[in-house]
């Protein structure tokens, strides 16, 4: 069976799995639209919480990262992990506690005001529309590559299936879909890691694989990545280039944005108890981990594979470096999408991927007629176009078609989720129109949900030009702007809406401005240089840790200036923090 066909036939399986799903869970009030009825039970709320947060970016793009980042990605897994170990001890048992629907909701009941749940309603936009422009992108690369359909095609069939259980199922129907996604994602990732780990090391589990030696013995796995890489003028593997400071940044946003997510902390809403929220979260951290320690191996042998693949010769070995009128199908299938990309630069008809960047080697390189890398080559096709590099079975290709989307369909749908309740919820029935029917309410949910998901197909279709950054702004954006008025409405008695308005507006401002001017408009005599200009060193992934402190500097001095909050607000703090 060729594996097209075969693809078809597994991602088309996963489809309907996820649409009998929703049949069997329609939501039939606004309790369970916006929270699944308040009954899911921890465990099956973990596995969901653990599909809704590990989209295409942890997915697709995490072990691409660590790739080519070696050392430096590290960050990527301690932030995101870490992340819940705040959100399970500071956040999620409180809120739960509150009993409630949506994060603007308890910011706007919290203090007293329909203006900071306004602003908290513009931020959990920003910051979810942002998130899921990457998610719909990355259905639509998968699709493109692994079903041979144009993006725009792909996005269209991905928005059709997210539409379909998340309008008609709302969050009851989406996280028992989530639990279907949780295991294809998980699989999907898993089987070609144990493969590739045999391959590379005789070592069948991966994250012992990572440590271990090659096939032959000769020499640890990471020995020999440092030496092939190195020996190709790039940094080694295992040794970071960030500075401290950078790297504390860069984990610290990532913490506290994975507690600030609103799609992500809407999930403890979802369980009976507040017990039953700090358990959730430990289950939660449980199945992401399966993923996440299995990433790092995942990366070092994708690398290696690529590396040793295109280019295992010394520089101007010419029979060391790879024909490109022999390169292997995979690379003209990737060629294809784009993302792959080979450029002659000296005419030899050989693929030369060397570090164009390290000048020390350069003047090595060039003695031997090299004229530049030769080869691009995306982070987001590493984990999909692994099982083809090491030439295992079509039908692990298959499951990886499956599993991207599995992730990115899963995050997509809660994203949405929460931007509905934001509109027809905390807008419409928290501002605008507070004696509409739950059955009007429900009809506007919907409502809003399908032309969230139309605007979500937009973005990924047209990505704005820092989608490519997407992660680190998301994150930014909820680490600087819900996070600390979150946090201080919890553990503050005198924190009050001026504070908490003011806190919003300046990390948010702050950090956008930031993000965005240095990842899409930076010009200038010292565009050629852009990290010297960074902000104490602090690159635009690390800059939601100072958004934060910035939010929480105003927040904490515009309250200490203005009116405590009333006695009723302080009773409510009282009993959410008490057990």
């Amino acid at each position: 069976m060729q594996l097209q066909t075969l693809t078809y036939i597994v991602v088309g399986a996963s489809f309907v799995l996820y649409i009998a799903i929703a049949f069997l869970t329609q939501a039939k009030n606004t309790r369970e639209f916006y929270v699944a009825g308040g009954g899911v039970h921890p465990v099956v709320n973990g596995m969901a919480t653990a599909a809704d947060w590990m989209s295409a970016a942890s997915f697709i793009s995490m072990a691409g990262l660590i790739a080519f980042l070696g050392y430096d990605g590290s960050v990527y897994l301690m932030g995101w992990t870490g992340g819940y170990v705040l959100l399970a001890l500071l956040l999620a048992p409180y809120l739960r506690k509150f009993g409630k629907f949506t994060v603007p909701e308890f910011i706007g009941d919290r203090y007293e005001s329909k203006a900071a749940r306004v602003v908290a309603v513009l931020c959990l936009i920003v910051i979810s529309f942002t998130y899921i422009a990457g998610q719909m992108r990355g259905v639509g690369i998968v699709f493109s590559r692994f079903l041979n359909v144009d993006i725009s095609v792909g996005l269209l069939i991905g928005m059709g299936i997210v539409f379909f259980y998340a309008v008609l199922g709302g969050m009851k129907g989406i996280t028992y879909t989530q639990v279907a996604q949780y295991c294809v994602l998980i699989f999907a990732y898993t089987v070609p890691a144990v493969f590739i780990s045999i391959q590379v090391t005789d070592i069948a589990i991966p994250q012992l694989a990572f440590g271990g030696t090659v096939a032959d013995g000769s020499e640890f796995l990471l020995t020999r990545l440092d030496r092939v890489v190195t020996d190709l003028g790039f940094a080694a593997y295992t040794v970071g280039t960030k500075s401290r400071l950078d790297v504390f940044a860069i984990t610290m946003a990532l913490m506290i944005g994975t507690a600030g997510l609103p799609h992500v902390i809407v999930r403890f809403f979802t369980v009976p108890r507040v017990r039953d929220a700090r358990i959730s979260a430990g289950w939660a951290l449980l199945f992401i981990a399966l993923l996440y320690t299995t990433a790092p191996a995942v990366g070092a042998l994708a690398r290696l594979n690529l590396t040793e693949t295109i280019q295992t010769g010394p520089v101007g070995a010419a029979d060391g470096n790879l024909v490109y009128d022999d390169r292997p199908s995979w690379f003209r299938t990737w060629e294809d999408t784009g993302l792959l990309r080979f450029d002659d630069k000296n005419a030899d008809g050989r693929i030369q991927y060397y570090n164009d960047r390290n000048l020390e080697f350069e003047a090595e390189a060039l003695s031997h007629g090299w004229n530049g890398n030769e080869l691009s080559v995306d982070n987001d096709i590493i984990v999909l176009a692994n099982p083809e590099i090491a030439g295992l079975p079509d039908w692990v290709i298959a499951l990886i078609a499956a599993g991207g989307i599995a992730a990115a369909l899963s995050t997509a749908a809660g994203l949405l989720l929460v931007i509905s309740a934001a509109i027809s919820h905390d807008l419409l029935k928290g501002v605008l129109a507070r004696g509409i029917s739950e059955r009007n309410e429900l009809m506007a949910g919907r409502i809003s949900a399908a032309a969230a998901i139309l605007l979500a197909g937009y973005l990924g279709y047209n990505p704005p030009g820092f989608v490519a950054q997407v992660v680190a702004l998301a994150f930014g954006l909820a680490a600087a702007s819900l996070f600390p008025v979150i946090l201080l409405g919890i553990f503050s008695f005198r924190m009050n809406r001026e504070g908490a308005i003011a806190g919003m507006v300046a990390g948010l401002g702050f950090t956008l401005g930031y993000i965005i001017y240095f990842k899409g408009l930076f010009i200038g005599p010292f565009s050629e240089n852009i990290a010297a200009n960074w902000l104490f060193g602090i690159s635009p992934e690390g800059i939601g840790t100072i958004g934060a402190l910035v939010n929480f500097a105003v927040a904490i001095s515009v309250s200490a200036v203005t009116p405590a909050p009333s006695a009723e607000v302080r009773a409510l703090v009282e009993r959410i923090r008490v057990p």
